[in-house]
């Protein structure tokens, strides 16, 4: 079984993720925070990451910036998922080596679309 770590404050919008994801059948795990993350990774790391951008204290953009220079983790697929969905905020995310750019909510098909292609 797949694991996903959900980067994600919102307690509605990280449950509501993995529930999704948990009926796609991965593995969740989930952090509050860049730091929180960060040990996660350490520890396991995740096949696949779904990252919000607003965060407290580090942005989601300065932490998918951090995996994708690592080699450690450069390999895992980062898919922002964010409220800030202009055509400069997905342009700076691509720029900073995320693989996917979904804005919120959520629409079903892009998630499967994204699942079908990284999980």
């Amino acid at each position: 079984m797949k694991t996903v770590l959900v980067v994600e404050d919102s307690l509605t919008d990280r449950e509501t993720l993995s529930r999704r994801l948990q009926s796609s059948g991965f593995l969740v795990v989930s952090a509050t925070s860049v730091e929180e993350a960060q040990v996660k990774v350490a520890q396991k790391q995740p096949d696949l990451i779904f990252l919000d951008v607003i965060l407290p204290g580090q942005s989601g953009f300065e932490f998918c910036r951090e995996l994708k220079t690592n080699p450690n983790t450069k390999q895992i697929p980062v898919v922002i998922c964010s409220t800030k969905g202009t055509d400069v905020d997905k342009t700076w995310g691509t720029m900073l080596g995320a693989d996917e750019y979904l804005t919120k909510p959520l629409a079903d098909e892009a998630l499967q679309q994204v699942l079908r292609r990284f999980g």
